[in-house]
């Protein structure tokens, strides 16, 4: 893995920040622990790619309150090119 910053996915509205680093915190530094709130995802930056790698390993796909997680390396945002001012021509 080449970077430490995970994408954890499928999380229950109701999983805070804390609750995200507590459970990371058993694989390595958790650096920092996010909920984008409303949308069923977060992010979780680590101390190192290795404990990233860890940490993905243990937990892609186990029970987290109900639901399989889905781990995966985080992408850096895309670029969109095609807006234009904030509405559609045609």
């Amino acid at each position: 893995m080449a970077g430490s910053k995970l994408y954890v996915g499928n999380l229950k509205y109701s999983v805070t920040p804390d609750e995200l680093h507590k459970l990371f915190s058993g694989y390595g530094e958790v650096k920092s622990a996010n909920v984008i709130e409303g949308k069923g995802f977060g992010f979780v930056e680590m101390g190192s790619p290795e404990q990233a790698e860890q940490a993905k390993t243990a937990l892609n796909g186990q029970d987290f309150n109900g639901r399989a997680l889905k781990i995966d390396e985080a992408q850096p945002p895309r670029q969109d090119n095609n807006r234009r001012g904030g509405f559609r021509r045609e």
